[in-house]
């Protein structure tokens, strides 16, 4: 097997094709899989025990990967399993600080909308029939409540100022004029109640406006400001925290002496945000396993997010601390390229750890596979909408895993991007969304799953939160 039959559409010449595939994936390929995939010297390895189902006591190097519908669908689960009591109760967060987060409670109405009778218009508030002889004091926004109108007269008056008792009608400004003896005409039939908004036009008071689970966006702080709210209540953030696990990694400069920099410690917190998680700290451990148990044991977070680590080599050392820890794996590797040696464990009651691989595209799908919907149940923000749209050019797959391809959207379709290797980032840099490529690739015309990006979907002002 060989790295470019488990291509994705990366045109970018040799060298992408040496990186498509790295060390774990290669290995992963010639491992036992749910088809019954041959193996070197026509061998097969004795099967594993059942996945998920108990301590991650196993170093089995064999075990089944989960597919990746599947895995999205564990993840959402075991955010929905978290014991109530083990629930943090809702909070009331400031309209200032409420942007992303989800109600927990109805948006009642907490006076009628508008409150007064308001102008809608710059123009004149008049009372019965025209000509009108105009009054010389104005009504503007702010002030208390102007004395009523008698038939026959009119005022000046701003656009949101309290109307006058007894008004018949707006005439707008540019439907109006004045004689030489100062009495107003209209130009334009008056229609009575014509630009009035009045009381309650919106709503009345204690009318729900929003029920619980909406998620709150710009539109939703400035209802709630309008409807009288300081504060709302709301589900609160899922606490994150990163651990970066690597002796090779730079945190400044250039690569250098066989380091590298580190792409996710930067990357991984704003996506997390984007998500809906509040981060609460980013920890470099270096490869050293009791540094990772000491920080796995003490954190208090809700969600634990590793890089790295958790394949079977001398220095991943996530397996044996789960393992170490008595935490439940309920998933073990998931069948996607890249990613495939992805984890998500219950560590505690109320706690969960995502082991994303340390590749930086492969780290990508393992946070849209598993923290995604994990994230995003814990946070009770709806699930998106799946939706499709055709491949303008063909996209290779892998023989039998589902892979996660970066896309652009050219009109009604979408583009594979090169470098789509599990080590790159060049093209989730320049993606719209990822591409669900089935097993065996897809057609040039064929609709494919999207997956949307964050700041694609959303605009950066409002996902990043």
């Amino acid at each position: 097997m060989t790295a470019r039959s488990v291509r994705t559409g990366d045109q970018a010449g040799p060298a992408a094709d040496a990186d498509d595939l790295d060390v774990e994936e290669a290995l992963a390929l010639v491992r036992e899989d749910n088809n019954g995939t041959a193996h070197p010297g026509g061998q097969r390895p004795p099967a594993p025990p059942p996945q998920g189902s108990g301590p991650a006591a196993r170093p089995d190097a064999h075990h089944r990967a989960t597919p990746w519908p599947e895995a999205r669908a564990t993840a959402a689960r075991a955010a929905r399993t978290v014991t109530r009591g083990a629930r943090r109760a809702p909070v009331s967060v400031r309209l200032d600080d409420a942007l992303g987060l989800t109600l927990a409670a109805p948006l009642d109405a907490l006076t009628d909308l508008p409150s007064f009778d308001t102008s809608a218009m710059d123009g004149w508030v008049v009372a019965g029939p025209g000509p009108w002889a105009v009054r010389d004091e104005g009504v503007l926004a702010g002030h208390a409540e102007p004395a009523p109108l008698t038939d026959g007269e009119a005022a000046r008056i701003a656009t949101g100022a309290r109307v006058p008792p007894d008004t018949t009608a707006v005439l707008r400004s540019e439907h109006g004029q004045t004689d030489e003896k100062g009495r107003l005409h209209a130009t334009r039939t008056v229609v009575p109640g014509q630009d009035i908004r009045p009381r309650g036009q919106e709503c009345r008071s204690g009318d729900q406006l929003l029920p619980p689970g909406t998620l709150v966006t710009p539109a939703v702080l400035g209802l709630a400001a309008a409807a009288g709210y300081d504060t709302l209540t709301a589900v609160p953030r899922p606490r994150v925290e990163v651990l970066v696990l690597g002796d090779e990694l730079l945190t400044e400069g250039t690569p250098r002496d066989g380091l590298i920099r580190d792409a996710l410690g930067p990357m991984l917190p704003p996506w997390l945000r984007a998500l809906g998680a509040e981060v609460t700290a980013v920890r470099r451990l270096g490869d050293s396993a009791e540094a990772l148990h000491k920080a796995v044991t003490k954190s208090q977070a809700d969600v634990i997010v590793t890089t790295g680590g958790t394949a079977a080599g001398p220095v991943d050392h996530v397996h044996p601390i789960l393992r170490r820890i008595g935490a439940e794996l309920l998933v073990d590797g998931v069948k996607v390229r890249p990613g495939h040696p992805m984890l998500l464990a219950r560590t505690k009651e109320n706690q969960h750890l995502v082991g994303l691989p340390g590749n930086p595209l492969a780290a990508v799908s393992g946070l849209l596979t598993l923290a995604e919907p994990l994230l995003r149940t814990l946070a009770a923000r709806p699930a998106p909408e799946p939706y499709t749209l055709p491949l303008r050019d063909e996209a290779h797959g892998h023989p039998y895993d589902t892979r996660l391809v970066p896309v652009v959207l050219r009109g009604d379709s979408v583009v594979p991007l090169h470098y789509n290797g599990p080590a790159m980032l060049r093209g989730i840099a320049a993606a719209d969304a990822l591409a669900v490529v089935p097993p065996g690739g897809a057609r040039p015309g064929q609709e494919a799953e999207l997956l949307d990006l964050p700041w694609a979907s959303a605009g950066i002002g409002v996902c990043f939160t």
